[in-house]
């Protein structure tokens, strides 16, 4: 006989947020999507300038090679660290552009974009308790990745005065016994700073001396003004303690293609790789390809945007200064990163206003960690003609405060 189902006890359990990691249920939201969900829900005119993303198209060929692989029915699994033309791709391209060798078969891992290879490096090092270093302000995502992952992140405060550049002494001042790891992201996201060989010479006697890990963001190599990129793995003796990661989103327009790579060491390849196996398996098919025509046959194409990035760049640093906003001139990615300390309010105050009155989205600084308060990113991966009426929204809204 079923009893009546009022009879059967109801059992109310704890919050369902009780059931959570304690890793992730303290770690905040994305910053950037707060603004980028704002603008995408908003049915007004508004500027986006939060995200990081050029308003360039994927060049025709490498989507055509996408297309004409799916034609053939490409649509098998490729074997987990991905497959062997586009891997032999990367290790040539970063040998001819940045003067660092690595074999394809060993020590390159295709990623679902550059921020797996950074979650699985930190997965395969981290022991619980494990200090990682890390620059800031930097990209969001290193911080909740190190706590998510068990280690605990230390911030490195870097400042306009330096361009925004590592130094020694900070470095040493942050170390500890339990430092393991030090994350780099130059060309930085959100400042825009670069690191020269002479600037690399000390911090990399550091990590010898200390004898830690490098993970080497290196999303924004191909987008410096002025000067080459110098890669931290090409530095002597860096190469075998550092892994290089990077990926196909900002200089070949290909964000929401998600494919990146990870260099490095075989022993930190082949760990990561096994993480890899059991979570993704491996990148797509189609991307695959796609990433292997842009390396292949698209290098034209990136050199051409990286000049208008150069163009726009210059454009928006001038216009920021002549609006009364100091602004220290970036030399790689595609931000600049004015301070808004004059108008004496929080960098969350300045970018709820500047959203709600002048109808141009920007993200706080405060997001991207120690040195970030006060400064403002805009991408400026934007239009001329976009960039030019933001400029002018934001001068009209700093005469009305």
């Amino acid at each position: 006989m079923i009893k009546d189902e009022t009879t059967i006890p109801q059992v109310i359990s704890k919050s369902m947020k009780d059931y959570l990691a304690p890793a992730v249920r303290e770690i905040p939201p994305s910053g950037i999507r707060k603004f980028f969900d704002l603008v995408s829900n908003s049915k007004e005119d508004i500027i986006s300038l939060g995200v990081g993303e050029p308003d360039f198209s994927t060049p025709w060929h490498v989507r055509e090679a996408a297309v004409y692989a799916l034609e053939r029915g490409r649509t098998k699994y490729t074997p987990n660290s991905g497959i062997p033309e586009l891997r032999e791709a990367i290790a040539e391209y970063l040998h001819t552009s940045f003067k660092v060798k690595y074999e394809p078969s060993d020590e390159v891992l295709v990623t679902v974009g550059g921020s797996e290879a950074i979650d699985l490096a930190l997965r395969a090092l981290v022991t619980p308790g494990d200090e990682i270093l890390i620059p800031e302000p930097c990209y969001i995502s290193y911080s909740p990745i190190t706590s998510i992952s068990g280690g605990k992140p230390v911030g490195i405060e870097t400042f306009a005065k330096d361009q925004f550049k590592l130094t020694e002494a900070s470095l040493r001042a942050a170390l500890t016994p339990r430092s393991k790891i030090l994350i780099l992201c130059y060309p930085s996201n959100p400042t825009g700073g670069i690191m020269t060989y002479e600037d690399w010479l000390p911090i990399a006697k550091v990590v010898e001396e200390k004898d830690l890990i490098v993970i080497s963001d290196e999303i924004y190599a191909e987008l410096t003004y002025g000067q080459k990129h110098v890669s931290f793995a090409a530095m002597p003796g860096m190469k075998d303690r550092t892994i290089l990661v990077s990926g196909f989103s900002k200089a070949f327009a290909m964000t929401g293609w998600r494919m990146g790579y990870a260099c490095g060491h075989q022993d930190l390849i082949s760990a990561m790789t096994k993480i890899h196996q059991y979570t993704v398996m491996c990148a797509p098919v189609m991307g695959q390809v796609a990433a292997h025509e842009a390396l292949t046959n698209g290098l034209e194409e990136k050199d051409r945007m990286m000049e208008s990035y150069n163009q726009r760049r210059r454009l928006v640093v001038k216009g920021f200064r002549e609006i009364g906003l100091e602004c220290h001139e970036p030399q790689g990615a595609f931000y600049a990163f004015p301070s808004i300390v004059n108008t004496g309010l929080t960098s969350d105050e300045f970018a709820q206003r500047l959203l709600y009155e002048a109808k141009v989205a920007a993200v706080p600084g405060h997001v991207f960690g120690l040195g970030g308060e006060g400064f403002l990113r805009c991408s400026y991966a934007y239009s001329v003609s976009q960039l030019n009426e933001a400029l002018e929204r934001i001068g009209n809204f700093l005469k009305k405060m």
